[in-house]
Order: structure tokens, then sequence, then C-alpha cells
């Protein structure tokens, strides 16, 4: 373990929104002793994007600094559905989705956590055996005044949206973790602050010692809009091919760039700020966007997938054809087909009415030259090169 606190708190709280009580957390660290590091996570859908690893960084961070983590799955109140957020009930999962999701969930997060020095676990383990009594007593920790103090419970209230009494108790089990698991930080993102602070207030009732809360930024999709999510399709998911992730921190903005460079950078402040310099003296901000990709792509698969998919993205930029393009065989019947209907055979588009889009809007190539008639027909025996878009190809062979 470090031993100087003022170096191990400027690691902990880089990037970081919010620590609650620093002064609390200095004692802490002052004891020497590996610290107990709680993050929870609902398994809500089975794959994590960049978005999840915002907090899964900061784990990694106590881990280098020789604490233990608990990473958390919760498959307990996963199937009850955490509101936060949400102007409405989320849906609980099944137990078999919350299973499945949990598996994946433990796979990937080794990308990035030193499993030594993780201890997953299932809030399963402790909330079964609460039973209808503890959850009772537990319930009368708090009082309905004190859960209307969360912002979206009182904007539903105020707003007659209805909440269902099992959302306040979402709260409460979540506080209940900490307890279970005698926590001494617990990690979340800004939108928990209310849930963070409960496992305090729980872990005070129980005569512990309370929990250090440390809150991180909610990381902005593709769209410099909206919170980072699959259903929103603006994610960048760390199981995505080297060339996906590569090309869509390609395509995200000069300036959203170095919010992705603050919260998902390994690399040290002083680089990162040297980069910012160069920025400003006229270095092309592209050339840090691209040391940044190949970073984060080195991180999920290799150093060696890295190059390729600059390789990769630096010949679809010209125009070209990449090596790796897959081969279709398509069985046409006919002697001749749409080019449309190619398109969708082959899986380039999802659609006829998409792949004519698409042609009108510019956006398909055959042999490296741009498609102008959507009623083009190829005939059979023929095998083109097609490209929708900038990423997606296919060696087509019609039989």
């Amino acid at each position: 373990m470090k031993t100087d606190i003022n170096e191990s708190l400027a690691i902990i709280k880089r990037g970081s929104d919010e620590l609650l009580l620093e002064a609390e957390l200095i004692e802490k660290l002052k004891k020497g002793i590996p610290l107990r590091i709680k993050a929870g996570f609902d398994p809500t859908a089975p794959d994590l994007h960049l978005g999840h690893t915002v907090l899964i960084n900061k784990l990694r961070h106590f881990q280098d600094l020789g604490h233990q983590v608990l990473f958390l799955i919760g498959d307990f109140t996963g199937m009850i559905g955490d509101p936060t957020g949400k102007s409405a009930t989320r849906p609980p999962l099944t137990k078999e989705q919350v299973a499945e999701n949990a598996k994946s969930y433990a796979e990937q997060v080794f990308k990035i956590l030193d499993k030594s020095k993780t201890q997953i676990v299932f809030n399963s383990s402790w909330l079964t055996d609460l039973g209808a009594a503890g959850m009772l007593k537990l319930a009368a920790s708090l009082t309905v005044a004190r859960m209307l103090e969360r912002d979206d419970f009182s904007k539903r209230f105020k707003s007659n949206q209805p909440i269902a009494i099992h959302e306040f108790i979402y709260p409460l089990l979540q506080g209940y973790d900490s307890v279970a698991l005698k926590a001494d930080v617990e990690l979340g993102g800004t939108d928990q602050k209310f849930n963070l602070l409960m496992g305090r207030e729980l872990q005070k009732q129980a005569g512990q010692a309370q929990q250090c809360v440390l809150t991180m930024p909610l990381l902005e999709g593709l769209d410099g809009i909206n919170k980072m999510s699959k259903s929103l399709n603006n994610y960048i998911g760390i199981n995505e091919s080297p060339e996906i992730i590569f090309a869509k921190l390609m395509s995200v903005s000069d300036e959203l760039m170095w919010r992705y460079i603050g919260l998902l950078s390994f690399e040290s402040l002083e680089t990162i700020a040297s980069w910012k310099a160069q920025v400003k003296a006229g270095e092309n901000p592209r050339n840090i966007k691209v040391k940044f990709a190949q970073e984060i792509v080195a991180r999920f698969h290799s150093q060696a997938d890295a190059e390729s998919a600059l390789n990769d993205f630096q010949t679809r930029a010209k125009g070209g054809i990449p090596d790796d393009v897959p081969e279709v065989r398509l069985d046409i019947g006919s002697q001749s087909i749409g080019i449309a209907s190619v398109l969708k055979m082959a899986g380039l588009v999802e659609s006829t009415s998409e792949a004519i889009r698409a042609i009108q809007q510019g956006g398909v190539k055959l042999d490296s030259e741009k498609v102008e008639d959507k009623n083009l027909q190829l005939n059979k025996g023929v095998t083109v090169v097609a490209q929708v878009g900038k990423r997606k190809f296919a060696k087509i062979t019609l039989s």
C-alpha cells in the first residue's frame, strides 16, 4: 500500500465529482490497512460500455493503492428495479435475466480490475435471508418525508406521477448492503448520491463506522448530450470490435474528447496537460484523439489490435477497402437482383427502405464507386465489394 496520504488522495479524487467526507477518509487511510471499497451494479444489461468503466476505473485506482474491491452485483435489487434518475418505475428483471447478465458482468470487469484484489458479491446472499420482519424493521428506519428528499421521488410526487411503495425500499436495501459488507468507501454516479448516503445512515444506526462516499460524473454518450446508454444507441461497448471502438472514439467531437480523456484515460495528468498545450499551440486535435483511441482499444483488446484498428480507420478515411472484409455468397434464384435487396440480404442494412435511404444520401458504394441509382440491378455471377456508411463492408458474390 502507498503510505503518502496526499498522493493517495490525489489519485482517489482524480476525475471525481464529490468526496464525503474527506476528513474521515484521511483518518481511514492513516490506519495503513486495506480499505473495503464497495460499488454496486444492477445487472440490467448484459454488456458494459465506457460509461460503466468510469466507476470501474476508479475501483482500479483504489486497487493500485492496495485496497480491496467489493464488486457488488445486485441480483436481488435487480429484480426490484432501481428508479434512480427515472420519471417512471424501471421494469424489474426476472431471476434468469439477472443470472445471465451477472455472469456477463463478471467476465468483463477483469479487463480492468485486478482479480486478486476483487471480491464479487451478490446481495441476494444477505437480502434473501432478511425476510419480511427484517424488511419491515429496515423500512421503519426512515420516514416518507426523508425519502421525498430524493430528487426523482420529489419530482414525481409533485407532478402526481405514481410512486410504488417498493421503490422506497430500494435505497434502503442498497444502504443495507453497506452494513452487510462493512464497507469503508462506496462509489457511485452522481445520480446515486442519495442511495450512497443511505449506507452511511444505516451503518450509523447499526453501530458501524460510516463509509465515505465518492461520486463519479456520468459520461455523456456519442451525442454529447445524454448519458451514455445502450438504449439511446450513443454508447461504446467494451466488447465491441477494435475497429468499431476506434471509429466511434474518432467520431467524438473535439470538445467532448477532453471529457472522455479526463474520465477514461490512464495517462498521467501531466501528459494530458501537455496534450492540451500542444492543441493550443496548433496541434490537430485528431492526433490526440488517435492516441487516446489506441489506448482504449489496447485496454480492452491488445496493442496489436490498436495498431490494426488505426490502419483500418486510415484506410476507410481514404476511401479504401479494408483487408478483412467479410465474404458473403447470396443465392438470388434469378438472373438479376436490385441493389437494395442485395444490401439487405448481405446484412449491411436491416431493410430495403434503409438501403434506399442510404443510396439517396450517398452512403452506398460498390467497388469504391458511389451508387447513384436506387434501382440498380446486379447480375448473377458477379462479385462486388459493397460499402454502407463508413464502417460496413461485405464482399458479395451472387450465385
